[in-house]
């Protein structure tokens, strides 16, 4: 999604995403990934925007959490927020079909809107390149390094900052709705 201006705001807009620690590098937003449908894109497309990366799958006893997470989605979307889904297939092989059953099964057992990215996987050496620079910042708790399990999640500011949720917190937790509002009003 081309948001106009010239290179200079660009590079105005992505300053904060070029140091690393409890921001992620630049390079997140370019590294190339395809949507569910097989389209080429960027988290770029969402530069702009607070976004909430979370690792999907449709067989595991968190999947309900996709209910929160829409409405999170709607709620907020107008706002500049989107939800991110990346199905994995690495925990307990929970996430096994195709992208059009994920598609499928997304819109109509939760009625899914938000973007949904190819199936990744998250840990390990084929982890895709977005979540080597998400799993370098740590959580409440102090983890960082590998996935956990399925729904882990990631709000990425707009100003580069990145918090980590467990995949135990539920896209309601009053934490992580604050963490969303005080991204939104920055």
């Amino acid at each position: 999604m081309n948001r106009g201006g010239t290179p200079e705001d660009t590079d105005a807009r992505l300053a904060p995403f070029r140091e690393v620690g409890d921001t992620v590098p630049m390079s997140i937003f370019t590294e190339p990934i395809h949507t569910l449908g097989g389209q080429e894109t960027s988290l770029a497309a969402f530069q702009g925007q607070t976004i909430l990366a979370v690792n999907v799958a449709s067989k595991c006893g968190l999947t309900p959490q996709y209910t929160g997470l829409e409405a999170l989605h709607e709620k907020y979307a107008g706002r500049g927020f989107t939800v991110v889904g990346f199905p994995c297939n690495q925990f307990g092989a929970q996430e096994p079909g195709t992208a059009e059953e994920i598609a499928t099964f997304c819109s109509t057992s939760y009625g899914v809107t938000f973007p949904m990215m190819e199936k990744v996987e998250v840990n390990g050496e084929g982890r895709h390149p977005i979540y080597s620079s998400l799993t370098e910042v740590a959580d409440a708790e102090g983890h960082s390094g590998d996935i956990r399990w399925n729904f882990e999640k990631f709000l990425i500011a707009t100003d580069g900052s990145v918090t980590r949720f467990s995949p135990m917190v539920a896209p309601d937790d009053a934490t992580l709705v604050a963490a969303i509002e005080s991204s939104l009003s920055a």
